[in-house]
């Protein structure tokens, strides 16, 4: 599965196809974040347009994709993240809220990250949402078990779903092997992504007084995300 890129000797282009996702989220059982975790509607709003960010930003990277190949598979990753959030809509409506409206209060927040960690140009665009979304969906997973047990394995499973890595791992890779200086300044943007995807995952959860002991309750839970983010850099051969 090679990309005919940067005067490349031309060779036979085949579309990335979408595989299950092999690892599950590795969860600390011993952080109980449920008295931190945001009620079931602000809950299902917040992940659902943060889900709709991502499949515009995939759209973007499909019109900008340099072949016909990268634009098929970026589209079917696209339509992926698209099922997401219908189903994290369809959860909304069964609630009887107003899907729009409940997502409203999100999207200045999102809409500026997703500005954020656009990149400057194709590569880091489809870096920033690889590592982005990884580290998002992973987080809020952590917050599924908060949820009434019969959403709470929906969602599970909606989030848990996601096969669109697939794809941008492998146009990332190809892109680094046609340009191998492209390996350091995505390593650099890479890095720079982790602060501000911290903060999104922040702001989903009910702080209280006392600072102090829930940044000691929440730093497992962390520590295990950013683990998950240099393992995502590591198999790009990039260090995090």
């Amino acid at each position: 599965m090679v990309f005919s890129w940067f005067g490349m000797r031309k060779r036979r282009v085949v579309a990335p196809t979408l595989k299950p996702r092999q690892e599950k989220v590795e969860r600390e059982d011993k952080v109980d974040l449920k008295d931190m975790s945001p009620d079931v509607v602000p809950f299902l709003a917040q992940v659902a347009y943060f889900e709709l960010a991502v499949f515009e930003s995939l759209t973007r990277a499909v019109t900008a994709a340099p072949t016909l190949a990268a634009k098929e598979g970026l589209s079917a990753a696209a339509g992926e993240v698209l099922a997401k959030h219908h189903g994290l809509v369809a959860e909304l409506r069964k609630k009887k809220v107003d899907p729009a409206e409940e997502m409203a209060p999100f999207a200045p927040a999102i809409d500026k990250f997703e500005e954020l960690t656009g990149g400057r140009n194709w590569y880091e665009m489809l870096l920033g949402v690889y590592l982005t979304a990884g580290f998002l969906d992973d987080f809020f997973v952590r917050l599924v078990p908060s949820l009434p047990k019969a959403l709470a394995g929906r969602v599970e499973i909606l989030l848990e779903t996601d096969r669109s890595a697939e794809v941008i791992v492998a146009l990332l890779k190809e892109g680094i092997e046609a340009d191998p200086t492209l390996a350091s300044r995505l390593a650099v943007w890479g890095r720079r992504l982790v602060g501000d995807t911290q903060l999104v995952a922040r702001s989903a959860l009910h702080m209280s007084d006392n600072r102090a002991d829930d940044e000691q309750r929440i730093e497992p839970v962390f520590t295990d995300l950013i683990a998950a983010h240099s393992r995502r850099m590591d198999e790009l051969g990039l260090t995090a």
